[in-house]
């Protein structure tokens, strides 16, 4: 028996001392320091810290809203001169939308800590936000500037819908509370007891005077047991001349353990939100992996139009020097009498019609600009030196002279390894099959195990209040039960008093619809899920195919289209040649001239679509981060180690 008591002691002491931060051992958060700042700041040490922190709310970090040091590093002379790599290297250190799906693994991991404690899981954010359109977009009805949203899948059992992180919604048993509550309550209180005969206590009423304490400790583990252990003290004086012991005080110490045995019986049903959120975890490194990939494809494309608006403006340029030329070389034709002067009209008609469109590529490619320092820029154009500043891409658009080639096959398989939305898909089904232990057990009935112990003490000091007259005996207090608190639990240790008791709670639920009804959609939204997983594959291959096409069509078009500009260009020196001997018209010169921009136009416009194209197959096969040497660890730091480029040389007019 002594054994016995040895260990009912060992186990209240612990239970008494255990800390209220302490997690079980299979709720172990997953150490993210190299990669992340840690989900909460670090609070400032004060003596009192040791008490306080779990009752001290954290403070996050203010938003960061100043853009690195590269961006200052590109500009000169109000000028940036913007390499493509530079490009996406200011988009991981300053893009908004890569700034805010920063903060999803650090929800995530917040959502593990609430799970850790038992709570339910929250959700986290799993949109994508899509870049700006470009300014080429504009004049065909395109949002320029406007980002558009792509939602994922919700990432756990929290979320009433997909990314919404705010409505709480559990099916299954309740998970116990896993974080230990320490209560503890006093009472004083005064009562009085008339009494209708008081031959036996000598007075009309006894007055009692009571101080209660209790004291106890909560917690539950992810068996389902919940541990409960009771400290309860009551010390009480009276004006009672018969009682032999006055004050006295009564305490007892109680232990009551509740084991489930059949619903919310286990591991696997208790502990079933903190592998979601562990889950949940990897999910948020999915979806910042997505937002980086919608990003840099964004900046590539964007910088692909800045190349190509560029070029435009440079064709429209030279279009209107060759209608200036004209024009003048007519005008002195007709001053001196060999040209008629409605020639001189047409030509000063073409030099407008190439003017105003010189005007539109110079309009849009000033919107271009506007649109990429706003994306690659925490202010936008806020600062007036961001704002009034000229981009230089110093990276021209190039096509391959021989285009790799890759069976179709490796490159969906490639797409089916790397894409990040078809990984989150499956942690997401993966969620659904853990959720469905808690529902399945919801439909077993009630049955609990409940094992208490409790351990009885009294003290006190004898009765100095004299006896009543004419009272047959004498108060003679038992010697054991005289002292004060250290007797008391000198008697609950010992376990001099023991009280023992077992039972079993049994609960039946006759018809259980709730239960079978939420087992049953469960199933039916995991069937679903694994039918949007084939639907997303079937679309990957859809997707790749797609781009591999665009792309093989695209070299095709800029290729012909390449072989068009030539065409034209010899056309228009035939032309003019034939017009300095006579046997041309300024109408035929005037067109051949409108055809060469066209295919100078067409020619650009092709190079761009095929740099775009190539981007398309990269993010279809989830390997754009791979071909751009992007590091997702510096993306969710914000810091590139790639210095920026070198600026180029000055110029004679110090540019």
């Amino acid at each position: 028996m002594k054994s016995w008591q040895r260990f009912l002691a060992f186990l209240c002491a612990f239970l008494l001392t255990l800390s209220p931060g302490v997690q079980p051992a299979s709720a172990e958060p997953r150490l993210q320091a190299e990669r992340s700042p840690a989900p909460l700041a670090q609070l400032e040490h004060k003596w009192h810290s040791p008490f306080t922190r779990r009752f001290t709310p954290a403070q996050i970090e203010p938003v960061n809203l100043a853009n690195s040091n590269r961006l200052e590093a590109l500009m000169r002379a109000g000028r940036i001169y913007l390499s493509l790599h530079d490009a996406i290297a200011l988009a991981l250190e300053n893009n908004l939308d890569i700034e805010i799906q920063r903060y999803t693994p650090r929800i995530a991991q917040a959502d593990l800590l609430r799970a850790q404690a038992g709570g339910l899981l929250r959700g986290i954010p799993t949109s994508v936000t899509q870049g700006p359109s470009s300014a080429i977009n504009l004049q065909t009805g395109g949002a320029g500037g406007a980002a558009g949203v792509t939602t994922g899948a919700g990432g756990g059992q929290a979320l009433s819908g997909a990314g919404s992180g705010t409505i709480i919604t559990s099916t299954g048993t309740t998970i116990p509370n896993l974080d230990e509550q320490i209560f503890l309550t006093y009472n004083w209180g005064h009562r009085t007891v008339p009494l209708a005969n008081s031959l036996t206590t000598g007075i009309p009423a006894l007055q009692f005077d009571n101080n209660d304490v209790n004291f106890g400790i909560r917690r539950g583990f992810l068996t389902g047991t919940q541990m409960d252990l009771f400290y309860t003290s009551s010390a009480q004086t009276s004006n009672n001349r018969v009682s032999e012991i006055n004050p006295v005080t009564n305490a007892n110490l109680s232990l009551q353990i509740t084991q489930p045995l059949l619903r919310g019986f286990g591991l696997a049903v208790n502990s079933r939100n903190i592998r979601i959120a562990k889950n949940n975890l990897k999910v948020a490194d999915l979806v910042f992996k997505q937002q980086v990939i919608a990003t840099v494809a964004t900046v590539v494309n964007l910088y692909a139009d800045l190349v190509r608006l560029n070029e435009d403006v440079k064709v429209r340029r030279q279009a209107l020097a060759l209608n200036e030329k004209l024009y003048n070389d007519n005008k002195k034709q007709v001053e001196i009498g060999t040209l008629a002067p409605i020639e001189i009209i047409r030509a000063e008609a073409e030099v407008a019609r190439t003017q105003q469109e010189l005007t539109q590529a110079e309009t849009q490619l000033l919107q271009q600009e506007t649109i990429i320092k706003n994306y690659l820029s925490r202010t936008g154009v806020f600062s007036p030196a961001l704002s009034d500043a000229r981009i230089v891409p110093t990276d021209p658009l190039r096509m391959p002279d021989v285009e790799e080639v890759q069976p179709i096959q490796d490159l969906v398989a490639m797409a089916i390894e790397n894409r990040p939305e078809l990984a989150e898909t499956e942690i997401n089904i993966e969620n659904a099959r853990i959720n469905l232990a808690g529902s399945r057990s919801q439909m077993l009935p009630q049955l609990d195990l409940v094992l208490s112990a409790q351990n009885n003490g009294l003290a006190g000091q004898p009765n100095s209040i004299p006896l009543p007259g004419g009272v047959p005996f004498q108060r003679q207090a038992n010697p054991a039960f005289i002292g004060g608190i250290g007797t008391v639990l000198s008697q609950i240790f010992a376990r001099n008093y023991p009280n023992y008791a077992v039972g079993f709670q049994l609960s039946v639920p006759i018809r259980n619809r709730a239960a079978q009804a939420d087992m049953i959609r469960d199933q039916l939204t995991l069937r679903q899920s694994e039918l949007r997983q084939r639907r997303e594959i079937n679309q990957i291959r859809v997707d790749v195919q797609n781009a591999l096409i665009g792309l093989q069509q695209a070299r095709a078009q800029y290729q012909a289209a390449q072989k068009s500009r030539i065409l034209q260009e010899q056309n228009l020196e035939a032309e003019q040649k034939k017009y300095a001997l006579g046997a041309s018209t300024i109408f035929f010169v005037i067109q051949a001239q409108r055809d060469l921009a066209a295919a100078q136009a067409a020619e650009v416009a092709a190079l761009s679509a095929y740099n775009r194209s190539k981007v398309a197959l990269d993010t279809a096969t989830g390997l754009i981060l791979k071909t751009y040497n992007i590091s997702l660890d510096e993306a969710l730091q914000g810091r590139v180690s790639r210095p920026p480029s070198p600026l180029p040389q000055l110029d004679p007019n110090g540019r």
